[in-house]
């Protein structure tokens, strides 16, 4: 099954601190254990890499359980249900939900708080996206975001498409630079674009030093004009007559899946980088986009307050 979503979690949550204290972890287990999740969907971390996806879910159950007043929090990672748990187990909801927390005025109060003085009595709309969502805050910082890339991404591929040849050159040589290949950025604009003969479009060193190279091949073609298998067995070939080991083919467009195969079977080390995926590292190197505004998320520091 699907990894349970933080709000589906909650009652759960909750009737697994109806014997007494429990441990945060042990809750993840037995929770896991209890909707039979696979290996895969337990380990199935967030993008910091730092906690699972279904831990961070139990936890966010947990904290909204606690702005509710049904469980409290004992010392470092444990935490007991309330009285008022205690008494809304004694008739339990099918489901716990924001919807049903807002029954209770301390967590209409966080509500509030989180909303902004102007908008108190009423959701806000985080509040309104984690309601219908199903999603922590947390992920749906992160969906944001990944949205927000996937349009900047889109935005990046049509200025590049729609630039000269020349700028498409300049970008991979500031994009390889950005990623830590090649010595100086006049060095590699020598190198790139000056070994057009042969079917090679540039060579760049892969270290400071020169001491391994790495050939080009870069296409800036439409969106729908994609790389097909004989172009990368021409540059395969053109990396032979270069007693080349290793080359990387940059298209603005797609390549076909006859050309992936071909790559995957040649002899040498090929590899290829698609529009997708050279907008998306332009994103990630800071080429041709900067940073705009940064948002940190914080948790408590338990260590702090032992």
């Amino acid at each position: 099954m699907a990894i349970p979503d933080f709000q589906t979690l909650m009652l759960p949550v909750l009737r697994s601190s109806e014997m007494g204290e429990m441990k945060i972890s042990e809750v993840v287990q037995l929770l896991a254990d209890k909707f039979q999740l696979t290996e895969d969907e337990r380990s199935e971390l967030l993008p910091s890499g730092k906690q699972t996806t279904f831990a961070n879910r139990v936890h966010w159950a947990k904290s909204y359980l606690g702005k509710a007043g049904l469980v409290e929090l004992t010392k470092r990672a444990h935490f007991q249900i309330t009285d008022r748990g205690r008494e809304v187990l004694s008739n339990p909801p099918e489901k716990i939900d924001i919807r049903f927390l807002e029954q209770f005025p301390e967590f209409v109060l966080f509500r509030d708080a989180s909303n902004g003085s102007g908008n108190a009595g009423k959701d806000s709309p985080a509040v309104e996206a984690v309601q219908a969502s199903g999603m922590t805050p947390d992920e749906i910082i992160r969906k944001a975001h990944e949205e927000l890339d996937d349009e900047l991404s889109l935005d990046l591929l049509a200025r590049v498409i729609a630039g000269p040849p020349e700028f498409f050159e300049r970008l991979v040589v500031q994009l390889l630079l950005a990623m830590g290949y090649g010595g100086s950025t006049s060095d590699a604009g020598r190198a790139l674009g000056k070994s057009g003969d042969g079917g090679v479009d540039g060579v760049i060193d892969q270290d400071a030093l020169g001491l391994d190279r790495i050939y080009v091949q870069a296409k800036r073609y439409s969106d729908g004009n994609n790389i097909g298998s004989g172009a990368l067995r021409d540059f395969f070939g053109s990396l032979d007559r270069f007693k080349a080991a290793k080359g990387l083919f940059v298209t603005t467009s797609a390549f076909s899946p006859s050309a992936r195969e071909t790559a995957d079977f040649l002899s040498k080390r090929i590899v290829l980088i698609d529009g997708r995926q050279l907008a998306k590292l332009m994103i990630r190197y800071n080429v041709g986009c900067r940073v705009e505004e940064t948002i940190q998320l914080k948790k408590v520091d338990e260590e702090f307050f032992e």
